[in-house]
């Protein structure tokens, strides 16, 4: 099974109708592999000859509440978009200055202490979201 059907499996089990648009997202988010705003999902060649912005926007804050999606940025900001994939966890760096958004490249610090929360408190379907705020190395060397 592709990515992009276990993905629309997963989105059915939850309770949303297999369409064209989302398939398109799905397909968009996965070949794009990194947060992206909903302009640029709007205007990826998938999705723009299949609905409106409105309707991606739609699509995403379901798939946000059904927690195969995540909301990244600054609320002032542009928000990014990303897929919540199983099995794989991404932390990231958000620039206060431009809103540019990097994932970590390093180990998770806090799956340990995820673990030990989830054994201490009885939580299933634990997990977290981590987000560094700063100002990136373009940013601070304009200043």
């Amino acid at each position: 099974m592709s990515q992009i059907d276990s993905l629309l499996q997963q989105a059915r089990d939850s309770g949303l109708r297999r369409t064209k648009a989302l398939e398109a997202l799905f397909t968009c988010l996965a070949e794009h592999n990194r947060p992206m705003t909903l302009a640029e999902l709007s205007s990826c060649g998938h999705l723009s000859s299949k609905c409106d912005k409105a309707t991606v926007f739609r699509l995403l804050q379901r798939l946000c509440e059904k927690g195969m999606a995540r909301r990244l940025g600054l609320h002032e900001r542009a928000a990014y978009f990303t897929l919540l994939l199983p099995g794989i966890h991404r932390d990231y760096l958000i620039c206060t200055d431009c809103g540019s958004i990097d994932p970590v490249d390093a180990p998770c610090p806090v799956h340990q202490l995820e673990e030990e929360i989830r054994e201490e408190t009885g939580f299933t379907e634990l997990y977290h979201e981590l987000e560094f705020f700063g100002r990136c190395p373009k940013c601070s060397a304009s200043s």
